[in-house]
C-alpha cells in the first residue's frame, strides 16, 4: 500500500465502490483542499471505472466558478471555505456530469492560511444527488496538512454513505 493510502482510506474507498457498484450508481468528486485525494483513493482500486466518472480539482476560486459554476457572489459573500461554496461545488459537479452522486471538499489544510473565523483545519464537505444535498463542517485543528487532507477524505466517504443510504 502507498504511504498516503492507508488501510482506513483504502477501506472507505473500497466500501464506497462496492456500494455504488451494487446499486449501479456513478460518482464524481469536486475537491479543493484535498487536491484530488478522494479521486486518487477511488482510482487506486481496480475496477473503479464502473463507478467513478470524473474528478474536478478546483483549487482556485476561478476554477470553482469556471468548472463547477459556483456563483462569484457565493464566494464573495460566504468565502471559498463555506457551507454554501461546498454545496455549490457538489451541485455543480452533479450538473456538469452524468452521475448519480457527487461529493465536494473545500477547506484550509494549513499549515497557514487560516484566520480567527476560518482557522486551519476548517473543512466543509457536501454530498449531492438530484433530490438532496447534505453538508458537514469539520474543525480538525492544525493537525498537519496531510492529516487534515486524509481526515477530510474519510469524512467525504462517510457523508456519501450517509446520503446514499438516506
Amino acid at each position: 500500500m502507498k504511504d498516503w493510502f492507508d488501510k482506513e482510506l483504502h477501506d472507505a474507498a473500497a466500501n464506497a465502490l462496492d456500494y455504488f457498484t451494487e446499486k449501479k450508481l456513478r460518482l464524481a468528486t469536486a475537491e479543493s483542499c484535498t487536491g484530488g485525494l478522494v479521486a486518487a483513493a477511488l482510482t487506486e482500486i481496480a475496477g473503479c471505472s464502473h463507478v467513478f466518472d470524473r474528478g474536478y480539482i478546483t483549487y482556485s476560486n476561478a476554477a470553482k466558478q469556471q468548472e463547477l459554476g459556483v456563483p462569484p457572489d457565493t464566494i464573495r459573500q460566504y468565502g471559498a471555505v463555506s457551507e454554501q461554496t461546498a454545496r455549490a461545488m457538489a451541485e455543480g459537479a452533479l450538473r456538469n456530469s452524468k452521475v448519480d452522486y457527487t461529493v465536494s471538499i473545500t477547506g484550509i489544510a494549513g499549515p497557514d492560511g487560516g484566520s480567527e473565523d476560518r482557522p486551519v483545519g476548517l473543512v466543509h464537505i457536501a454530498a449531492a444527488r438530484k433530490d438532496k444535498t447534505l453538508h458537514e463542517e469539520l474543525r480538525l485543528g492544525n493537525l498537519g496538512r496531510g492529516e487534515v487532507r486524509r481526515r477530510s477524505a474519510l469524512a467525504a466517504f462517510a457523508l456519501l454513505k450517509k446520503l446514499a443510504t438516506s
